[in-house]
């Protein structure tokens, strides 16, 4: 996808203060589902994220969601970028998008931080669970998001969302993903009650970290939050301490992670729990192997999309052959 830069430009320097074309932009080749630019101008850089060309599922590529969810919780606990203008009308650039500030530091990639000493480890693993307890903490009335997901069991709307959204984009038949399709609708744990703002894709790699120390700069990529049970993102989290390290979605299942100064799965759910003020958290392996079907699921869009030419990542393809794994892990916890 390439950007008309002089239309959006003209469009910016109405609608952003200060702003003055031209516009160098640049796409970052990471990420899988809604293209994401750096613009460079005179005075200074911004980023564009918008939705992908070409016919897309519902509801999915939400960055009108993604505008308003980081708009709302810029004066809250939990780090977001500064949200600078949504633009919904689609002759400025093709489709939908927002501008956000640009934000200096770093994102790491491989969940082992190999280029860290321990304690920053350990530092870094504290401040993505504090967070995510922050962000589990939001009064949703305060900021604005009392209708931001819709009522209900949040695991059984969910089920049935990514059952359907699977078959629409479903390519092959995949035994493990027909199993754990059977298995979650019939093994639903009883509503809790509990509804907090979920992130939906809550992982190291979707935070920008200060340049020289542990502290979260910025949680990005909100597209898949909604109105939730915070459970939710702890387990889709947590599926990282499972996953095999390497690869093209690195984990740390096989790591020594005592002696990198990372904490246990255990250990970070219990240090979650202490945080919200909980005992502990039943019925994990269904909050698990919801999390890897749903993963799956997601990745068997981002596949279909590589093969129709729709995808905006060059790892497309490689992302869309983990769906089948990633079942094969889900289906494992229920057997």
């Amino acid at each position: 996808m390439k950007l008309d830069t002089e239309s959006l430009a003209r469009y910016l320097e109405t609608h952003i203060e200060g702003f003055k074309g031209p516009i160098t932009e640049k796409a970052f080749s990471e990420g899988q589902s809604n293209p994401t630019f750096l613009l460079d101008t005179p005075g200074g850089r911004y980023v564009l994220r918008c939705k992908p060309p070409g016919e897309l599922l519902k509801s999915a590529h939400a960055v009108d969601r993604e505008y308003r969810v980081m708009s709302a919780l810029a004066n809250t606990e939990v780090p977001v970028p500064q949200m600078l203008v949504f633009c919904d009308d689609d002759s400025v650039i093709g489709s939908m998008f927002y501008i956000m500030e640009f934000i200096d530091g770093r994102i790491f990639w491989d969940p082992t931080l190999p280029d860290l000493a321990n304690h920053d480890r350990t530092a870094i693993y504290d401040q993505m669970n504090r967070a995510l307890t922050a962000l589990h903490r939001v009064d949703t009335d305060a900021v604005g998001l009392s209708d931001y997901g819709k009522p209900g069991n949040y695991f059984e709307r969910q089920v049935h969302r990514w059952i359907k959204q699977y078959r629409a984009s479903e390519t092959e038949n995949i035994p493990t993903m027909e199993t754990l399709i059977q298995w979650l609708p019939d093994n639903m744990p009883e509503d809790d009650g509990r509804v907090s703002i979920v992130h939906g894709d809550f992982r190291l790699d979707n935070m920008i970290f200060h340049p020289t120390g542990p502290r979260i700069l910025a949680v990005l990529d909100w597209e898949l939050s909604t109105l939730g049970h915070p459970f939710a993102d702890l387990a889709y989290q947590c599926m990282q301490w499972r996953m095999a390290h390497g690869g093209t979605m690195s984990g740390l299942g096989g790591v020594d992670r005592e002696s990198l100064g990372i904490p246990s799965e255990a250990e970070y759910v219990a240090r979650y729990c202490e945080r919200m003020g909980i005992e502990s958290i039943p019925n994990w392996d269904f909050y698990l192997a919801f999390s890897f079907f749903r993963l799956a699921a997601i990745l068997q869009g981002v596949k279909k999309r590589a093969i129709e030419g729709n995808a905006s990542s060059t790892k497309a393809h490689d992302m869309g052959a983990l769906t089948r794994p990633l079942s094969e892990m889900g289906a494992a916890l229920i057997q």
